[in-house]
């Protein structure tokens, strides 16, 4: 069943936090616009990268628009204290996504909806982000756990939570959250090192709450954004498609959880079914790793690049 989705004239997005940052980039250009480490005449603004992702998405459609904050980084303070640096105005956010229940994506949650300021503003999450105990397992008797969102956290956050597995339009129909992503690929099959337990048993931790935030953007295609993609960003990509009946596809970007040695045969074939899905801009960003990121860079240099914390993007309609 295909999901309506409104066309949009523009999309931006800003990083609030990312893994890199490099305040001396001189890459500016109608898509791309870097952090400015100048405040007045002198060099001393600062924007941290810290292991973590969190977006300020801004929609334009037909002169009207509306906010998003897509997942709030690792630290309390970080992606809040980007955005003060940025002087990014988010008082006038409607909406907080999820893309799923890792620390890194919502460490700064309470925080910011602080900062928003609209006490019972709704947070969109698939209901797997309360799925309890995960960890990182390194050895059968080394675990490394990773916090999680509890009902606890979105109380003292004061948000409006609402659950989904299920494809939801959002913000009068500019914006879809995918909820959960099926597998389709052969090469897709989530981290292997990391578990969780469900009903007191263990078992390689499904990532069924792992989901994305996809636009229709005029004249282009479609813009999908994940956070880490543990489902695999082609699932993502393609299931953005099935959902939505757009075929074209005008960005890729986000986490696409690459890193490590457990990736290493997982590079190559997510590299080629991006390279056939074809989107205009690949964006990889956070939990990407570095070999994955020179990979897509060297096979799609026409369509990367590179993002870092407190780089505003822009996708228009018109260029």
């Amino acid at each position: 069943m295909v999901t309506a989705l409104n066309l949009v004239n523009r999309v931006d997005v800003l990083t609030l936090q990312d893994n890199y940052i490099d305040l001396v980039a001189h890459d500016n250009g109608e898509v791309i616009q870097r952090a400015k480490a100048v405040e007045g005449n002198q060099l001393r603004n600062s924007i941290r990268a810290e292991h973590g992702f969190s977006t300020l998405v801004t929609i334009t459609r037909n002169s009207k628009k509306h906010q998003i904050l897509f997942d709030f980084g690792f630290s309390a303070d970080g992606a809040l204290g980007n955005a003060e640096a940025l002087k990014a105005d988010i008082t006038d956010v409607d909406l907080l996504v999820l893309s799923h229940g890792h620390l890194d994506h919502l460490g700064g949650l309470t925080s910011l909806a602080a900062a928003v300021g609209k006490p019972g503003i709704d947070l969109v999450v698939h209901p797997g982000v309360f799925i309890g105990s995960r960890y990182r397992k390194v050895d059968n008797s080394t675990r490394v756990y990773v916090p999680t969102l509890s009902p606890e956290i979105t109380q003292e956050a004061g948000v409006n939570l609402i659950q989904t597995k299920y494809p939801m339009p959002l913000l009068n129909d500019s914006c879809i959250f995918l909820g959960q992503i099926p597998r389709a690929t052969s090469f897709e099959h989530g981290a292997p090192d990391m578990y969780c337990e469900i009903d007191g048993v263990e078992r390689q931790d499904p990532f069924d709450d792992d989901s994305a935030i996809v636009f229709h953007v005029k004249n282009k295609g479609l813009v999908v954004i994940s956070g880490c993609a543990h489902s695999g960003i082609v699932n993502t990509v393609k299931y953005a498609q099935q959902v939505t009946g757009v075929q074209e596809v005008f960005v890729v970007m986000g986490g696409f959880h690459l890193s490590g040695a457990d990736f290493d045969g997982v590079i190559s074939p997510t590299t080629a079914g991006l390279k056939k899905i074809g989107p205009r801009y690949i964006i990889p960003t956070h939990c990407s790793g570095r070999e994955a990121i020179q990979h897509i860079e060297n096979e799609m240099p026409d369509s990367f690049l590179l993002n870092m914390s407190g780089t505003k993007m822009t996708f228009d309609s018109q260029h």
